[in-house]
């Protein structure tokens, strides 16, 4: 399958940084979701959460769990803060993920929330594997030995 460019042109709403430190991630998909009037005017603002969320599939659909988006204040009808979303995303893309998380052991951790080019809200899932202790401390050490080396060279030339 041929991989779409990459669109960097989109503005970030709720970013889950702690999911690459806690996840090892191995594939990651771009979705839409279905949200409500008042839920996205909430977004425009700037108020929401995805680093306690995770996304499942149940019923064959995708759908994303614990996600918070805070109420509009403006809104005559609000919604709920903590509902389940629908996941919008092709059967077959559906059925991998359905493969990786019943039979592989995966996990699907959104990774962040944005607004596209198009104005349209979309998110970002991957499929990942939960790190052991051991690793977090691998990657720390990496991490810390890749800064030293870089403050090094900067000082030696």
């Amino acid at each position: 399958m041929a991989k779409k460019p990459e669109n960097k042109n989109y503005k970030v709403i709720a970013d889950n940084r702690r999911a690459r430190y806690d996840y090892a991630i191995e594939e990651d998909l771009e979705v839409g979701i279905i949200l409500h009037g008042s839920e996205v005017k909430s977004l425009r603002t700037g108020q929401s959460n995805i680093a306690d969320s995770y996304a499942s599939v149940d019923d064959g659909e995708l759908w994303l769990t614990n996600a918070y988006i805070a109420p509009y204040n403006k809104a005559m009808f609000t919604h709920e803060e903590r509902r389940k979303r629908k996941l919008l995303v092709n059967r077959r893309e559906l059925a991998r993920l359905w493969k990786a998380t019943q039979r592989d052991g995966m996990t699907l951790v959104p990774l962040v929330m944005y607004f596209n080019d198009k104005g349209l809200v979309k998110l970002k899932i991957a499929t990942a594997k939960g790190k052991k202790a051991q690793d977090k401390r691998a990657t720390e050490a990496k991490r810390d030995w890749g800064r030293q080396k870089a403050r090094l060279l900067r000082n030696g030339e």
